[in-house]
C-alpha cells in the first residue's frame, strides 16, 4: 500500500473532524470517530496531532480559511450596495450548500467561548478584515467612512449567520432558498436608508406610525417562508 504524505493525512483528519463535529458535537467529536471518518489509524492522528485540542485549531483554521474565499469569491466590481449583497448571497449559498461547514462552525465557537480562548474572535475578525477591505475598494457616490464600512459588514454577517441558523434548525431547502431573497430585501432597504444623500433623507417626510397591541404586533424572524 502506497504511504499516504502527512499533509494529506492531515488535510483527511480536518476534514473528517469538521464532519463528525457538524454531526456529533465537539463533546462527541472523539478522537476515534474522526479516525474512523478519515479511514485512518487512530494512531496516525495522534502523530499528526500531539492533542485534540490542536486539531480543533486547524479545523478553526480551516473554516476561516473557507469562509474567506467564499467571501473573495463574492466580490463583485460594482457599487456599494451592489456588492454588500452579493458578499451575504455568497455567504448565505455555502451555508446551503456546505451544511457540514455551518454546524461545524457554530460548534466550535460554542465550544471556543466555553474554553475562554479566542479562537472564535479570530475567526470572526479575519472574516471582518476581508469584508471590510472589499467593501471599502467598491464604488461609491459618497465618501464612506470606517464606521460605516464597519455597519454593512456586521449587517451582512448578522444577517447570514441568522439565516445559517435558521436553514441548520429546520432543514428546509425550499423556505431556505425564499429565505435568501426576504435577507438581501432586508439588506437592501437598510442600505437605501443608510446610503441616503442628507438631501434625499430631508425629502423624505416621515410616514405616521400607528401603534399596534395584541400578539398580532409580533413579528416572528423564525422559519420565515
Amino acid at each position: 500500500m502506497a504511504r499516504i504524505p502527512a499533509a494529506e493525512r492531515r488535510n483527511d483528519l480536518v476534514n473528517a473532524a469538521i464532519q463528525v463535529i457538524a454531526t456529533h458535537g465537539v463533546d462527541g467529536a472523539t478522537t476515534r470517530r474522526i479516525a474512523e471518518q478519515a479511514d485512518a489509524p487512530l494512531a496516525t492522528l495522534h502523530y499528526c496531532f500531539a492533542s485534540k485540542e490542536l486539531l480543533f485549531a486547524a479545523v478553526f483554521e480551516r473554516v476561516a480559511a473557507e469562509y474567506q474565499e467564499v467571501i473573495v469569491r463574492s466580490e463583485v466590481r460594482g457599487d456599494v450596495a451592489t456588492t454588500a449583497r452579493e458578499l451575504l448571497r455568497g455567504a448565505m449559498t455555502w451555508y446551503l450548500d456546505s451544511t457540514a461547514f455551518a454546524a461545524a462552525t457554530i460548534e466550535l465557537i460554542s465550544w471556543a467561548q466555553r474554553q475562554g480562548g479566542n479562537s472564535a474572535a479570530v475567526v470572526y475578525n479575519q472574516a471582518f478584515a476581508v469584508l471590510r477591505s472589499i467593501l471599502g475598494k467598491a464604488n461609491s457616490d459618497q465618501a464612506l467612512d470606517a464606521e460605516t464600512i464597519d455597519e454593512i459588514s456586521y449587517i451582512v454577517a448578522a444577517l447570514s449567520d441568522g439565516f445559517a441558523l435558521n436553514w441548520l434548525t429546520f432543514g428546509d431547502r425550499e423556505a431556505a432558498a425564499r429565505q435568501v431573497d426576504t435577507s438581501i430585501a432586508v439588506l437592501d432597504a437598510w442600505l437605501a436608508t443608510k446610503l441616503a444623500s442628507p438631501a434625499s433623507a430631508e425629502q423624505r417626510a416621515p410616514e405616521p406610525v400607528q401603534p399596534k397591541t395584541g400578539m398580532s404586533s409580533l413579528i416572528s424572524w423564525v422559519n420565515v417562508g
